[in-house]
Order: C-alpha cells, then sequence, then structure tokens
C-alpha cells in the first residue's frame, strides 16, 4: 500500500533501433502523452528502422521510490528488454467488430465483454468497464482483448494497430481513438482506461447514449509479429 504521502514513479522508455526514436511514457499517469510511436507508414519505408521486413524495439525501465520522510531517494533501474517487431508490407488482415449493446443502463457489473469474434485465426473480444477501471470513476474503459493464445508463447505475440469508437447513433460524429502498434501475447488486452467521460457519453445531445443503446466497434489490422530477443 502507498500512502498519500509516498509514491512510486516509474518511466518507461521505449526506442526504436536504426535512426533515434523515443517515447517516455510515466507509469504515475499510466499513459503517454504522445499517441503514436511511429507512424506506420513511416516505418514501412525507412531502411533504418526496417530491415528485411524486421525492425527492433528497446523497453528501458526506471524506478523511483519518492518518499515524504528523510530518505534517500532509491533509483531501481532494470535490464533492457530488446523486442523484435516483424511488419508485413502485404497481405495484412484487416477486422472490423460492431458490438450494440442494449442494456447499458441496467448493467450492475464492474466489467462486461462483447460476444468472443474471431479474425485471423485468433478469438478476440472487446470490454468495457462502464463506469471506469480501477479508481477511474468518471470515464468508461474500453479495450480490445485477444483470448485464443494456444499457439502463442509467452514470448511471442500479434503486433496490432488498433482503432475503437463509440458510435453516435444520432449525428454520426463517432468517437474514436486510435494508437500505433499494440503487441498482444498471452491473454492480454490493450485499449484506454480513460476513453471516454461519463459526461460526455450521457449528454443527451450527443449520440453515444441513446436510451440504453449504445454501439462500440472495433477496427483493427494485424500488421505483423513479436519476440522478446
Amino acid at each position: 500500500m502507498v500512502s498519500a504521502s509516498d509514491s512510486q514513479l516509474s518511466s518507461l522508455h521505449v526506442f526504436l533501433i536504426g535512426s533515434w526514436a523515443s517515447h517516455y511514457f510515466y507509469m504515475k499517469n499510466t499513459n503517454s502523452k504522445n499517441e503514436c510511436f511511429i507512424p506506420l507508414q513511416k516505418l514501412r519505408k525507412s531502411s533504418a528502422f526496417l530491415v528485411d521486413d524486421s525492425c527492433v524495439f528497446g523497453v528501458k525501465i526506471l524506478k523511483i521510490t519518492v518518499t515524504s520522510q528523510k530518505k534517500d531517494v532509491v533509483v531501481q533501474e532494470k535490464a533492457t528488454t530488446v523486442q523484435n517487431l516483424f511488419v508485413q508490407n502485404k497481405g495484412l488482415i484487416k477486422g472490423t467488430y460492431t458490438w450494440t449493446m442494449d442494456n447499458y443502463l441496467e448493467l450492475d457489473s464492474d466489467f462486461i465483454r462483447s460476444p468472443t469474434f474471431e479474425v485471423g485465426g485468433h478469438k478476440w473480444c472487446v470490454g468495457m468497464y462502464p463506469h471506469g477501471d480501477r479508481n477511474i470513476t468518471d470515464c468508461i474503459s474500453l479495450y480490445l482483448y485477444l483470448e485464443d493464445t494456444d499457439d502463442l508463447s509467452g514470448e511471442s505475440g500479434k503486433a496490432v494497430d488498433l482503432t475503437l469508437s463509440i458510435l453516435d447513433q444520432k449525428n454520426g460524429k463517432h468517437f474514436t481513438m486510435t494508437t500505433g502498434i499494440f503487441v498482444f501475447r498471452g491473454a492480454s488486452g490493450w485499449g484506454w482506461p480513460w476513453f471516454l467521460s461519463l459526461k460526455k457519453f450521457k449528454d443527451p445531445s450527443g449520440g453515444y447514449l441513446v436510451g440504453s443503446s449504445c454501439v462500440v466497434k472495433a477496427d483493427f489490422t494485424i500488421v505483423g509479429s513479436s519476440n522478446v530477443g
């Protein structure tokens, strides 16, 4: 347990080997100000990042423990992990799934999930925390999950370019979040804890919630695979 006066900050430094590209993620905020690490088209066209249909990412984690008491600040540095990402230029697998929920206002569960659907020979589902994930109480949290992991070892995964949307059923002005490449491995899920504020979602002038109905859409492309080297 961490008290209000004590905290742990972690910075996640992600870099792409070739010409230098990097982002820092501060774990206290759980997200980066940069939603896209590197544009997919730039990666595909780069002779520095992409060599023989392969590129290499590295991750360096720095954990800092901060305390209000008169103690030394403890800095723990973990070894760099190199992840090999294989991005395809052809034969990309695209998937689209639309999930219509007719009973949002009657939900009494902290977490709900869509029916399972199949893309690229794997089973997926969309998961929603209708009132927020963990300590988040003012936003909808939305994720895509990989369920079928029979042929994926703990050190391999699927590289996915992901877009999640809540559709505007009145005005057609859909609320959409798009990312760069996520790597799904094991029973993993990726998405946004702060996807859409509940205030905006329930605003009657918008069309995100009509009666008790909302529509969630997942558009994603399997752009390659990944393993830890």
